[in-house]
């Protein structure tokens, strides 16, 4: 009996569907389907998790000749879960730079999960690294509210984000907020507004910085207070939201 087949048949008798297996295993339910399609076979972490979920040995899920269950015993089980676990992590660490860690809540809005968290030491986003969900937490990660190394979200924080609001060392976004950041407002130290850009070096249409370029400047160093950079700001954007208007001047009177 080929996996494909035995897999089937542990699932059922366990009294699964596909769905509430892939949850268990953090799988999406069309990857069930093509194990059980006979067109795709799972890494070895999912073996693993396999063979533990349903008592069964990693032989007997991956050999066509062991037709019955091995059985052993509860020390001799242990042991083995043990030996594949260190097994499994060595070999995740040498082809992926280390292990990884993942959470998908089973709660969904819109069919995104609410939480989905990715760790690992990834080269490149994959679905164990790439955290996708109504709040996304990982390497690299997509939500509403988006945290990672790289994030792209409504709402993004990471090294580098992209988001309505960015914050992160290099950020594109509505209100970009970084080391580097460019958007339609922008503030950090090297930045680049299409409407208000406050910073170190900074451009755009309406300039708040040290070193700046646009069509109106108002140049810091010479000790601008808040109330200053604040007027400035509103002579030409007198329709700016209040919260904005507050963070840019203060940022500017820093800089000044």
């Amino acid at each position: 009996m080929e996996f494909s087949e035995k897999l089937i048949a542990l699932r059922r008798k366990a009294g699964l569907s596909q769905e509430q297996l892939a949850d268990r295993l953090g799988v999406t339910r069309q990857s069930v389907s093509k194990w059980e399609g006979g067109t795709a076979f799972p890494e070895l972490v999912k073996l693993i998790t396999l063979s533990e979920m349903f008592s069964v040995s990693v032989d007997y899920l991956v050999k066509d000749y062991i037709e019955e269950p091995e059985q052993t015993s509860a020390e001799e089980a242990d042991t083995a879960r043990i030996e594949r676990k260190l097994d499994a992590l060595a070999s995740d660490y040498h082809r992926n730079w280390g292990p990884y860690y993942q959470y998908t809540s089973k709660t969904r809005i819109f069919g995104l999960p609410l939480v989905s968290v990715r760790f690992g030491r990834d080269r490149y986003p994959s679905r164990n690294s790439l955290a996708v969900g109504i709040i996304a937490i990982g390497n690299f990660s997509m939500g509403v509210i988006s945290l990672g190394l790289i994030s792209a979200g409504i709402f993004s924080v990471g090294m580098i984000s992209l988001g309505l609001l960015a914050l992160g060392m290099v950020s594109v976004g509505y209100l970009a907020i970084g080391l580097s950041a460019a958007g339609v407002y922008a503030a950090g130290a090297a930045v680049n507004g299409m409407k208000i850009a406050v910073g170190l070096a900074a451009s755009g249409e309406t300039v708040v910085g040290r070193e700046a370029a646009g069509a109106n400047i108002l140049l810091c160093g010479n000790g601008l207070n808040r109330g200053e950079v604040e007027a400035f700001l509103m002579s030409h954007h007198p329709t700016l939201w209040r919260p904005l208007l507050h963070f840019f001047s203060a940022l500017g009177a820093c800089i000044g």
